[in-house]
């Protein structure tokens, strides 16, 4: 790179950090919508915008020190997850950032130089392994539902009233027509992404703004997200970070063409980058995301209740989970359920018992252009989420589907294969001995167990202890 271009690049990062030092990326965290509800449209909690220099962000050095220094006036533990021979034996520490040194579970995710849009910082040794922002953080309450629902379905049915009090649902049909969302929309990640390549600082407009995206990790210390785990999904979480961070063995989905899961669809630019929306009186799609992601909501249908999960079709979890839904006025209303447990690298494992209640909300411009659609989703997970957590995003109107490209269909070419452990480049011809895994046995700690864990503490499900809360 030339001295031009060089100095160019770093006036873009300059004005990059910048941004993210005043919290102008996202913005202040915003009303949801002005309506009041019994279960949707209610505000973040006060104070709740992403204030501080950053945790490790794409291409941003967010490192505060490297190379196994230590920041200025931080004290270093004995062990960390850099350091430690046995992440089990620590679980006391998984409560201060510093064993995790105030990295992001993405900012653990990137040391090695997984993200070809992110900074390196091991190449040889974990214990060189970088530091992130001690003093930056998405607080647990900004996080957790501030609705009073123990369940899903007892979260739906409450809308669903709350619209048959005021004459609702609103009943759509080809006379007339429900709202016209037809067309591509976007996450602001990709939005920060487009405006990066074109050589723009990333600053989202303010009509576009939205709360900070904290499911794949960009802004929490780790200890943070697992103040809203259980114990047994907060040692999952771990497991992923430690083989990860400490030994450079990451079993990432899409790496191994398996199927990328339900919790992608709120994860980095594949949640969803490109989605291609159509909307009939009976059904509303999703098209997009990661992995051809094709997401239904069957408006007006009811879930059968005798299974083990609530189901439209056979009594088998799908990777997608199945959707219902119904429209109050503009807004569609959705519940998700019968889904496939699974994980997202950077975020938490879930289990088959995941449900969703999903509110899409159209916002439009001062003169009354739909500009995107607001997206708050509540998460139940019996097995998995202390309590229920809400977040609330931005979807970007792109343009109707004739002024965009063509949605692409895209298919995975499996080119990385487990091969002692560590996902390995191979090429045509070459010869491994292959295990079949069991794909819904975990198949990624499956590996991790086998090829790092020799000798390792594991405890039993019943030694497992609650994690204080934060």
């Amino acid at each position: 790179m030339n001295d031009s271009r060089l100095r160019q690049s770093r006036r873009l990062l300059a004005r990059v950090a910048a941004a993210l030092t005043v919290g102008v990326m996202f913005g202040p965290a915003l009303p949801v919508c002005a309506q009041q509800s019994v279960g949707r449209g209610w505000p973040m909690a006060e104070g709740a915008a992403w204030v501080g220099a950053g945790v490790p962000f794409y291409n941003i050095d967010a490192a505060t020190a490297k190379g196994g220094a230590t920041p200025e006036g931080i004290t270093p533990l004995e062990r960390d997850i850099f350091t430690s021979d046995d992440f089990y034996v620590d679980r006391e520490l998984w409560r201060d950032p510093r064993y995790f040194r105030c990295n992001s579970t993405l900012g653990l995710d990137s040391q090695w130089g997984d993200y070809s849009s992110a900074p390196t910082y091991v190449t040889d040794d974990a214990r060189k392994g970088a530091w992130g922002h001690c003093d930056v953080d998405y607080s647990r309450e900004h996080i957790v539902s501030p609705y009073r629902f123990a369940t899903a379905r007892a979260h739906y049915e409450a809308l669903l009233a709350e619209s048959r009090a005021k004459g609702g649902p609103t009943q759509y049909s080809r006379a007339r027509m429900p709202p016209d969302w037809d067309g591509r929309y976007t996450n602001n990640v990709s939005v920060v992404f487009a405006l990066a390549r074109a050589g723009k600082a990333p600053i989202v407009p303010q009509e576009l703004r939205e709360p900070p995206q904290w499911i794949i990790g960009y802004h929490n210390q780790v200890p943070t997200i697992l103040s809203l785990l259980t114990p047994e999904y907060q040692q999952r979480l771990v497991q992923q970070l430690y083989h990860q961070a400490h030994d450079r063995a990451a079993q990432w989905s899409a790496m191994l063409c398996r199927p990328e899961g339900f919790m992608r669809w709120w994860s980095g630019p594949g949640g969803p980058g490109s989605l291609d929306v159509t909307v009939t009186p009976s059904r509303v799609q999703f098209l997009g995301g990661s992995g051809n992601a094709i997401r239904n909501v069957h408006v007006g249908r009811s879930f059968d209740l005798s299974g083990a999960t609530p189901r439209l079709g056979a009594d088998v979890p799908r990777w997608l989970g199945e959707t219902v839904g119904f429209w109050d006025g503009d807004a569609l209303v959705t519940w998700t359920a019968n889904i496939q447990g699974w994980f997202t690298h950077s975020s938490w494992e879930y289990s088959n018992k995941l449900q969703t209640i999903e509110i899409f909300t159209p916002r439009s411009d001062a003169q009354g252009k739909l500009i995107g659609l607001e997206h708050e989703a509540v998460f139940y997970d019996e097995d998995g989420l202390a309590q229920p957590v809400r977040n609330v995003r931005f979807l970007s109107r792109q343009g109707d589907f004739n002024d965009v490209p063509p949605n692409t269909l895209t298919h995975c070419n499996q080119t990385l294969f487990v091969v002692n452990g560590r996902a390995t480049p191979l090429v045509p011809g070459a010869k491994i001995e292959y295990r079949v895994e069991d794909l819904y046995g975990r198949p990624w700690a499956a590996v991790w167990e086998e090829y790092f864990e020799t000798g390792m503490q594991r405890p039993k499900s019943e030694d497992l202890f609650d994690f204080e809360r934060k």
